[in-house]
Order: structure tokens, then C-alpha cells, then sequence
């Protein structure tokens, strides 16, 4: 065949060069796990989790061994749950026609920058889902964009705060922010950055802020809140500190996961990491900052945008290509390209048919928020 993606090369590269202005912040951002290319479609990897070391004793010289202390090694899951392609297709007689007028090349063109732009916002879009619902615990104002007074960054602070508390390491935090609080910070907060270093007023790059690399993604999502209201804690004896299930009654409407709860007499907002269901609901670790009583009321914050401060090896993300059978596949070419924004790894491929191509921009890959306590929502 005489199309084939070797002769694509140059577009393909024009293609990602309009790519890499789409906002994506996320991927950057999170883990990558190199181990992916061994894991097949809906096969599990496991991630080993040491427990908190809760045994410290004294120090009591003997002539006999101290007693072992044996430890239960957690893990965390990942599953390459999607593997997708992005087509297009042409005939010979439609590439004669556009010829005439925009040049097939052209369009082509286009067509593979949507592909590779589809396929990066849906791996962001998945990152920031799993985020939001494995975040530990929240900050801010629903509704209301963070960093809206000139000159208080309180909000990052207080993220951090969450983050610093829970034990998370704190010299590769991110800050992944919808437009609207990054136009806070160009036009409320730019001002305090301006001594010496003119970026975001010239080239809209967000900076450091206490600790954290700030990022705008166009994937940070719009959580709809659950409908419960009236729940109480169902449990006599209440919870202690630690505790991540709690059972709830009395109330009505759905608690959802990714749902911001407060308990009365305690000001921290907890993430609802598995929605109530039988009559009791789970909190991300590191669960309850102190304990709770029988009876305390429970209430479901308002819908927010979230956006998530987090430490990047408490999400992980495995990419790879689709497989090929041994024997080979229909396709007539194949080239793997990475994007240059994300940091992705695309296959090319055309298919061959009767007087026509189909070409597929394909990746499969899988995300896992394995360390709940090292992610913290910024309400907005």
C-alpha cells in the first residue's frame, strides 16, 4: 500500500506540536510505573505498602534476643483497564477530492492531532476521577475558586498543611488547578512574583507556591454532590482516631464516593472513598482525625471543583501499547511516537482495506491513587 504511516512521519510531528498547548497537568505530575509492558489487559499489579511501625519498645540489655516482630505487608492494586483506539479513515476517492481544495495531507493532519489530543484528555480525565476519590481529606469552599484575594495563598498552604500531617513527603508536591483558580493566580497573585521573574505575566507559566509546582489541567472535574442529608453515626460504642468505616442511619439520599462529609464538632472534611451502601460508608486513609460519637451528625459538603495537591508517587500510572499477536496483526505499518507534553506513548497504525485506510491512534493504560493520605482536594 502506498499510505502508510512512514509517509505520515511529518504530519504526525506537526500533529503533536498542536497538541502539547492542550492544558494537562496531571500526567506530568504522578508517578509512571516502567513495569507496564508486562502486565496484559485487566491482569492485576500489585504494589507491596508497609504498615506504620507501631512496635517502639524500650531498650533493656539481656543475654536473651529480643522477640520478632513480625509485620502484615499491605499492597495497592493497578489494573490496565483500557485499552483504546482513536480511528479515522479515508478512501482513495475522498483523498482525491480534498486534493482539489484543503489537501488530504492537511486534513490528515488535523484528524491525527483530535486522535492524540482524544487520547491524552481521556487518560488526564482518569487520573483526575481517581484522584478526587482517593484524596484523603479537603480544603476550601466549595463553589468558590481558591486564590481569589490578591496576595493570600492561605489555600495552598492549608493543602500543603493536609498533605504534611498525614506524613507526606514534601519535596515533589503538585498542584493541579482548573482555569479559573489558575486565572486567580495570573491576575489576583501575579503581581507578588513579579521581583525578578516576569514568567507569568509574559508566558502564562504558573510557579512554585509553598511547596507545591502549580498546574492547570482542563481535566479537573465537576463533582455533583450525593443528595443524603439527616444521617447520623450508628455505632454505640462510637470511633476511635484511625477509624475509616462508619455507619450511618436515620438519614436519606445517597452519600457517593468522592462526597465531602463533616461530622459535627469537627472541622476537617473527609473524602467519602466508598459510598454508603448496607448502611455504612468508608473515609480515605489516614481516616478520622478524632474520635466520634454515636449519634453525631453527618453532613454532605456542596458540589465543588476538585482541584488536588498531591505527592507524585501516591498516584500511579502505567501506560503502555496495545499488544500484537506473535503472527502479527491486518496492519500494513506501525510507529510509536510520544507526545512531547504528556510524556505518552502513542502507536500509529494503518489498516489497510478495499480502495480505503483506516488509521488508529491506540494506548492502553491504568491509574491507581495508591497512597490515599499523600492527596488532598482544593475545593473550588
Amino acid at each position: 500500500m502506498a499510505n502508510t504511516l512512514t509517509n505520515l512521519i511529518p504530519d504526525i510531528y506537526r500533529a503533536l506540536d498542536v497538541v502539547s498547548r492542550e492544558l494537562v497537568g496531571f500526567i506530568p505530575s504522578v508517578a509512571r510505573d516502567s513495569t507496564a509492558d508486562r502486565v496484559a489487559a485487566n491482569q492485576t499489579l500489585r504494589i507491596p505498602i508497609a504498615p506504620t511501625n507501631a512496635a517502639g519498645g524500650n531498650i533493656s540489655p539481656a543475654m536473651a534476643l529480643p522477640s520478632a516482630s513480625d509485620q502484615t505487608i499491605a499492597n495497592a492494586t493497578l489494573t490496565i483497564s483500557k485499552q483504546r483506539f482513536f480511528p479515522f479513515s479515508w478512501t482513495g476517492e475522498e483523498q482525491k477530492a480534498v486534493d482539489y481544495g484543503p489537501s488530504f495531507l492537511t486534513l490528515k493532519q488535523y484528524q491525527i492531532a483530535q486522535a492524540i489530543r482524544a487520547a491524552v484528555n481521556e487518560i488526564e480525565a482518569d487520573i483526575a476521577v481517581a484522584a478526587y476519590k482517593g484524596a484523603s481529606r479537603a480544603y476550601g469552599t466549595a463553589g468558590t475558586a481558591p486564590f481569589g484575594t490578591a496576595g493570600d495563598y492561605s489555600d495552598a498552604a492549608q493543602t500543603r498543611k493536609i498533605l504534611a500531617d498525614n506524613g507526606a513527603p514534601l519535596s515533589d508536591l503538585s498542584l493541579i488547578m482548573n482555569t479559573v483558580a489558575g486565572a486567580n493566580i495570573r491576575g489576583k497573585q501575579a503581581q507578588n512574583h513579579m521581583a525578578g521573574d516576569t514568567s507569568i505575566q509574559r508566558q502564562g507559566v504558573l510557579l512554585d507556591i509553598n511547596g507545591f509546582s502549580l498546574r492547570e489541567s482542563a481535566q479537573v472535574q465537576a463533582v455533583t454532590k450525593g443528595t443524603g442529608a439527616s444521617y447520623l453515626v450508628n455505632n454505640a460504642g462510637g470511633y476511635s482516631v484511625g477509624a475509616t468505616t462508619i455507619a450511618a442511619d436515620t438519614g436519606t439520599g445517597t452519600i457517593l464516593a468522592g462526597d465531602i462529609i463533616t461530622f459535627a464538632g469537627d472541622t476537617n472534611k473527609y473524602i467519602v472513598a466508598s459510598a454508603l451502601s448496607g448502611g455504612s460508608l468508608t473515609i480515605a486513609a489516614p481516616g478520622l482525625r478524632q474520635s466520634l460519637a454515636d449519634n453525631t451528625a453527618i453532613t454532605v459538603g456542596n458540589s465543588y471543583a476538585a482541584n488536588i495537591g498531591f505527592s507524585r508517587n501516591s498516584i500511579l500510572l502505567a501506560t503502555r501499547l496495545p499488544a500484537i499477536p506473535a503472527e502479527g496483526d491486518l496492519a500494513s505499518d506501525r510507529l510509536t511516537v510520544a507526545d512531547p507534553n504528556s510524556g505518552i506513548m502513542l502507536e500509529f497504525a494503518t489498516y489497510p482495506g478495499y480502495r480505503m485506510n483506516v488509521y488508529h491512534v491506540s494506548v492502553c493504560w491504568g491509574v491507581s491513587v495508591i497512597k490515599p493520605e499523600h492527596v488532598a482536594i482544593l475545593l473550588g
